[in-house]
């Protein structure tokens, strides 16, 4: 058993003369008092990766330099997973006694430490060194390569895929520390820029500095408990190459999983988190773990259906593609809301019901997948 017990989370967007270590600390210093806790009862700790610091031991150089000096130090990297398998490893550690109180912590400067070109270099590595790399293509090559494939089997139109955005980009409007707050419409997604066909600037995340944090606890230190009532993994595919086939994709596996853990369904969630790098990982990602049929997700964001008033609240701070991406700290972005929400302190975003919550993280092109089921307790 194990709980969320504290959250922290900078602002996304620049912050210039800020480095990876600092905004990794701001949003642990948070996480910490959050809990109600000290430095010192903070015996474990798990520390996502950073392309602008790439240290080959990011977590005791963390450590180190927040000034504490755990019993459990591990540093994990699985791409645009790695939140949520952080939260894994943390629950799994607590469960099994390792630890009372795990910092997770992730953050990087990634927005005003690094070149554009640096970012799209380091970022472009994720394909195969010998069939993807030396072709030239980027992340959103491979998801646009995706969508192409999605759009064709399922009559899925990128006025569907700009829905998304749209949803994004109104939840985000009424976070403060969301990197952007103007709302945009289909036709200004359609308009934006082209960035690797069919996918335009508007259908993908940002670039941002910030960082992120929680603690996951054995046990519960405010009035209201955030359990982990079950999680698993999934993994397919490393290379888009040697990709299963759109219907075989990991999603499903891991879903599956995570409901056999918890004893849970899709029908008991009352508050989604779900990873959105592209508006097309959203897409498919939804349809995947049963939150819509296969190519009906844009027609239950036209419904309302995801609106913070809906049936299914998504993202309500917004999501990597309004909220902001930071590497690793982007999607614990998705967690910190999660948590706000169902201890009821989200404020003005603040929805009717979020006893039970699904996230779900993915990393590299829907290569690696986590889903993990939240329940509030008291």
């Amino acid at each position: 058993m194990s709980f969320i017990t504290g959250v922290g989370l900078t602002a996304f967007g620049k912050h210039e003369g800020s480095s990876t270590l600092d905004l990794m600390s701001v949003a642990a210093e948070q996480a910490i008092a959050d809990a109600g806790l000290k430095r010192d009862e903070i015996d474990g700790l798990v520390c996502g990766y950073a392309t602008t610091m790439p240290h080959i031991m990011l977590a005791t150089v963390f450590a180190e330099h927040f000034g504490i000096r755990p019993s459990y130090c591990h540093a994990v990297q699985v791409g645009g997973a790695t939140g949520m398998a952080m939260t894994m490893l943390a629950h799994c550690i607590v469960e099994g006694g390792v630890a009372r109180n795990v910092l997770v912590v992730g953050g990087e400067n990634r927005l005003t430490g690094q070149s554009r070109d640096a970012s799209v270099q380091a970022l472009a590595q994720v394909g195969h060194p010998v069939y993807e790399v030396p072709l030239g293509p980027t992340i959103p090559a491979y998801y646009g390569l995706v969508a192409s494939r999605y759009m064709h089997e399922y009559g899925v139109t990128e006025e569907d895929l700009a829905e998304f955005a749209v949803l994004m980009r109104r939840h985000a409007a009424e976070h403060p520390g969301a990197q952007f707050h103007e709302r945009i419409t289909v036709a200004d997604v359609m308009a934006s820029k082209p960035v690797a066909s069919p996918l335009k600037l508007l259908d993908c995340c940002p670039v941002s500095d910030g960082g992120a944090a929680f603690v996951v606890s054995r046990e519960p230190t405010g009035a209201v408990g955030v359990k982990v009532r079950g999680c698993a993994q999934a993994h397919t595919h490393q290379h888009i190459s040697a990709a299963p086939a759109l219907s075989e994709f990991g999603a499903e596996i891991a879903i599956a999983r995570a409901k056999a853990d918890s004893g849970l369904s899709i029908a008991d969630v009352r508050y989604a988190a779900v990873y959105d790098s592209f508006t097309i990982t959203l897409a498919m990602l939804l349809e995947d773990l049963g939150l819509a049929a296969r190519g009906e997700a844009a027609a239950r964001v036209r419904s309302g259906y995801f609106d913070r008033d809906g049936v299914m609240p998504l993202n309500t701070h917004g999501g990597l593609m309004s909220y902001g991406h930071c590497g690793v700290g982007g999607a614990m972005a998705h967690m910190v809301e999660t948590q706000l929400q169902m201890t009821g302190r989200a404020g003005n975003r603040q929805v009717k019901d979020a006893s039970i919550a699904l996230l779900h993280g993915d990393g590299g092109v829907l290569s690696s997948h986590v889903s993990m089921f939240l329940e509030r307790v008291r």
